[in-house]
């Protein structure tokens, strides 16, 4: 007797940020899901740095968690140290952040996966996939086990024939201490998939004990932290853990240098590309040999452990050159260390070759998530993850597929990025990626997508009252700061303290506020405005809402126009299976990038790189527009 007589909605391959959010969302909207993972121990494993969020990538934490994802809910509550970065800058660019406890947030993430009815779990190796009449019909193990699933999800991070280098030494694994996966890659080429190899890094572990951390600059949590999760479920912390910053320097720099004969960057060892904007201390210190010291953030790996995280340090150069370079590091004289830094090369599948529901365009029922898709980063992948367990559960109910319009949220913009434009390193996301950053921000991410989730059915609807109760009241704050008057007597100390000019008339409250050096904290003196936020019982963040819709409405309302006026392009729908051939005015280049492309729409036509807005033109005139 089979160990799985059942046959599965949803099949998720691999236990990471991604596998995980698939594995949630597809169970907790109605799918029989199985998640099969090589080690069940390591469920949600922080594989990297012990920290989520960050610049662009905390709005896809929030964004996540608006949708109905766990990932602000597990961030939360295993996080020792909460800041928003870019408060100097302007709230488009306002990123939340979190460090966290590496043991408590896989914890965390396991408990809320056994919590969630509908899945099971099962830990072997997946070696390939069932597939009959061009569709998936389950998977295979290492063990010859056959499971039957309606889909099949792969999330399988940097496993796929994963390569594991430290100086001179290379061996097969998909992380340290854990083996490689094999086959997969193997039969997707052969099915006609085209496949990459990637790589990435990781730095030395030491033991905090070992530090003198008077040498180094603390870096606190905020003073009135946040939290990641919409919900009630999580509440902002109420004690934090400081991380520190220290520096290389020359000495640093040449016993780095010392090694790169037997660097596996630069012997040769290393064919693949590796993260622009996350290079390794060698790279940094080769491509800039100006630059006499590059920061160091040492991080605690939890509340209680000693085992510290020396970010900046990415490194696979040999472990003793490793070790004596970093001793030169102010602080770092006495560290031992409790593991070495790596790099790790292996399989990608370049993501053009995906629908925007991330199911394969080759095979029906076959999705893809995460670092396969050639992104790097947490939060990516559990985004990723989170759309493609959605979109199976849909997939299989004959429901209408669910996609994000770059408009609507940077989970949009990065699938879009992925298959209209590919990627040939690894993808991270930034602000400046999305055109419409202004909308996309992270305090409105709520009110932006909680309905959304609750339409299909993985928001719940305490989750949306308590948005719209938000919305409501940030609303009222607006429209009254658009009606209340203010005199001359009352304002012109306020603006006379900040050297703004005084005004010879009253106005209203909203004029004022909109200047740039007036805030709301200033205007909070006045009787009304204090009453107003008293009465109505408004929290810090819909006054903090309110303050960046009446300071930046008029890039709000810019902004939203140039949505409108590019959701008309949006509408215009590019017939399945259109010849591009017959349209002898595009040019070979444009031809050649939408017959493998495959828009579905002008607007993501006009996206790919090497088609002209002419040629979009010329589309407009063949459709008939």
């Amino acid at each position: 007797m089979s160990l799985f007589q059942d046959i599965y909605d949803v099949i998720v391959v691999g236990g990471g940020h991604a596998g995980c959010e698939a594995a949630a969302a597809a169970a907790n909207m109605g799918s029989k899901t199985l998640l099969v993972t090589m080690n069940l121990q390591t469920l949600g494993q922080m594989s990297c740095n012990p920290a989520m969020g960050g610049i662009a990538k905390g709005q896809i934490v929030r964004e996540i968690d608006a949708l109905g994802g766990y990932s602000g809910i597990v961030s939360d509550l295993s996080a020792i140290q909460f800041r928003m970065l870019n408060r100097s800058k302007g709230p488009a660019m306002w990123s939340p952040r979190t460090q966290n406890d590496r043991m408590r947030f896989a914890e965390t993430w396991r408990l809320k996966l056994e919590q969630t009815p509908n899945l099971d779990f099962y830990q072997e190796m997946v070696k390939s996939l069932i597939i009959k009449n061009g569709r998936v019909t389950g998977v295979i193990t290492s063990l010859g086990i056959h499971i039957k699933g309606k889909t099949v999800v792969l999330t399988n991070g940097t496993f796929l024939n994963g390569l594991i280098h430290i100086g001179e030494k290379q061996f097969g694994g998909g992380r340290a201490g854990e083996s490689a996966a094999y086959g997969i890659t193997e039969q997707l080429v052969s099915l006609g998939f085209e496949s990459g190899r990637m790589k990435t890094g990781t730095p030395p572990r030491v033991d905090g004990r070992s530090l003198n951390y008077t040498s180094m600059e603390e870096q606190a949590g905020d003073e009135a932290p946040q939290k990641f999760s919409f919900s009630d479920e999580t509440k902002p912390l109420s004690s934090q853990r400081s991380c520190f910053i220290t520096y290389t320097n020359p000495t640093v720099h040449d016993l780095l240098r010392e090694g790169f004969d037997r660097s596996p960057m630069f012997n040769g060892r290393i064919q693949s590309i590796g993260p622009r904007y996350c290079p390794s201390v060698e790279d940094k210190i080769n491509r800039f040999a100006e630059k006499e010291r590059h920061q160091i953030f040492v991080e605690p790996e939890g509340w209680h452990t000693v085992e510290v995280y020396v970010n900046g340090f990415s490194t696979s150069l040999p472990e003793d050159v490793q070790y004596k370079a970093l001793k030169a590091v102010p602080g770092f004289e006495k560290v031992k260390f409790f593991r070495a830094g790596y790099a790790i090369e292996y399989d990608y599948f370049p993501p053009t070759q995906l629908q925007y529901t991330l199911e394969t365009k080759m095979i029906g029922g076959l999705y893809f998530a995460g670092q396969i898709n050639g992104t790097t980063g947490y939060e990516e992948a559990a985004s990723q993850g989170l759309m493609a367990g959605i979109n199976a559960h849909l997939s299989v109910k004959g429901e209408v597929p669910f996609i994000l319009k770059r408009s609507e949220a940077y989970i949009g913009v990065l699938i879009d990025d992925l298959i209209t434009k590919g990627t040939e390193e690894p993808y991270r996301m930034f602000t400046s990626r999305a055109e419409h950053r202004t909308l996309l921000r992270q305090d409105n991410a709520d009110v932006r997508l909680t309905n959304i989730g609750h339409q299909i059915g993985l928001a719940s609807t305490e989750r949306l009252r308590k948005m719209e109760a938000k919305k409501n009241k940030t609303d009222s704050f607006v429209q009254f700061l658009k009606k209340t008057s203010v005199t001359t007597k009352e304002i012109n100390p306020i603006l006379s303290a900040v050297d703004s000019a005084n005004v010879t008339q009253s106005d209203k409250l909203f004029k004022f506020l909109s200047r740039p050096n007036i805030n709301l904290k200033m205007l909070a003196s006045l009787n009304n405005v204090a009453d107003f936020i008293s009465d109505n019982h408004l929290e810090e963040e819909e006054i903090e809402q309110a303050e960046i819709r009446v300071k930046y409405s008029g890039y709000i309302e810019k902004e939203m126009a140039q949505v409108e006026k590019l959701g008309r392009l949006e509408d215009i729908q590019i017939p399945v299976g259109f010849n591009y051939d017959k349209v002898k005015s595009l040019s070979i280049e444009s031809r050649q990038k939408l017959q493998k492309i495959l828009p579905a729409t002008l607007a993501q036509a006009s996206r790919i790189s090497g088609v002209s807005p002419s040629d979009i033109s010329t589309l407009l005139v063949y459709m008939g527009r």
